[in-house]
């Protein structure tokens, strides 16, 4: 884990700051170059137990490393799975959280060709350790992004909009005017799902758990592009056979739940569709009937952006960024709704992004 080998490294010398530090400085004044500060687990449980704001000292650079100052990294669900240890990918500890985010470079080795002071970048790969203000990682752990899009959705373009996009291409040959529906849908992936499947002509029905601010989660998804805005309890409603005979039914369900919400977007897949699963929010299984296995020839199909790195180069990946950097660019995908807190309020930032029905993501933000 590069996260975990800049964490060990923190036992060497500090690294001069010189000028590059002058030059790419994004906030007013930089911490000491001693004093790096970290979100640290030692052992895996409540993110509210064994999470521990730290000092590390940074750790000297190689030829091939890059110096990076931490803008913003946000909290994913993923990031709580694995400090609780319920994740498929977890780092040896002590472990510095946080799987995504962006960051400046200050400095780079002799033999970096990449990047250079100034840039944006990102984690290649999960278990970085982005809940910190600053780090040393070799080249090859980071992609560089465009510094001009908004820092928001930089901070945020890692995971979810990947996921979204790869499960909108990957499973079903859609065609502009195809429906796809998809439960959590105020999630991050949900809302770049609605954004993505816009911008490609596709149309959604995105379900939500009923709440007390439902008309207003509903308006801001519509104005996403959501075309229809459901809840758990319309969709199990018997009027909604008559609701599905006015359109085709969808290729494609997205299933981020499981249980019973998962069970009622198999019963409105069209024969032969598939749903994706890359969620268990209700901690409960996907239960399909064998009828609708048999009878409609339903798949079920997993997906894991992980997994799908590591079935694919490096440059795919680079690809796929840069693909959402230009829907980013033309105003086709924005950050989800979020809400910024600065490093060292970091045990209000994990406590809201544990509650139910939270729909603002919380971005730590480092200056």
């Amino acid at each position: 884990m590069w996260g975990r080998g800049a964490l060990l490294r923190t036992r060497t010398r500090s690294v001069a700051w010189g000028r590059g530090w002058s030059a790419a400085a994004p906030c007013s004044a930089p911490a000491e170059p001693s004093r790096v500060r970290a979100l640290i687990y030692g052992h895996h449980g409540d993110p509210a137990k064994v999470v521990e704001l730290k000092n590390l000292e940074l750790a000297a650079m190689g030829g091939s490393d890059v110096h990076v100052k931490m803008l913003a990294a946000p909290i994913n669900p993923s990031d709580i799975n694995m400090i609780q240890g319920n994740y498929g990918l977890l780092p040896k500890l002590p472990a510095v959280g946080g799987n995504e985010g962006v960051g400046q470079v200050v400095a780079v080795g002799g033999s970096v060709t990449g990047v250079k002071p100034g840039d944006w970048v990102i984690p290649a790969n999960a278990g970085l350790g982005t809940w910190r203000t600053e780090a040393v990682f070799s080249e090859e752990a980071l992609i560089g992004v465009p510094s001009d899009i908004p820092l928001q959705s930089a901070a945020t373009l890692g995971v979810n909009p990947c996921t979204a996009y790869r499960m909108l291409m990957d499973f079903e040959q859609l065609q502009p005017g195809d429906w796809v529906i998809q439960n959590a849908s105020n999630s991050g992936v949900g809302q770049a799902v609605i954004q993505i499947a816009a911008a490609l002509g596709l149309r959604t029905i995105n379900v939500v758990r009923d709440r007390p601010d439902l008309q207003e989660l509903t308006d801001r998804l519509k104005s996403l592009g959501a075309e229809h805005v459901l809840t758990e309890e319309e969709l199990r409603k018997h009027e909604m056979k008559n609701f599905f005979k006015d359109m085709p039914q969808p290729r494609l369900a997205l299933n981020c739940v499981g249980g019973k919400s998962s069970t009622e977007l198999l019963r409105h897949l069209a024969p032969g569709g598939t749903m994706v699963t890359y969620g268990g929010m209700a901690k409960q299984p996907v239960i399909a009937s064998v009828s609708q296995l048999i009878f409609k020839d339903l798949k079920l199909r997993g997906f894991w952006l992980s997994q799908w790195k590591k079935d694919h180069s490096p440059a795919q990946f680079k690809e796929l960024i840069l693909t959402l950097c230009g829907l980013i660019g033309r105003g086709q995908l924005t950050a989800p709704a979020c809400s910024e807190v600065p490093l060292q309020d970091y045990e209000r930032a994990l406590e809201a992004s544990m509650q139910p029905f939270v729909s603002s993501k919380q971005i730590l933000t480092m200056c």
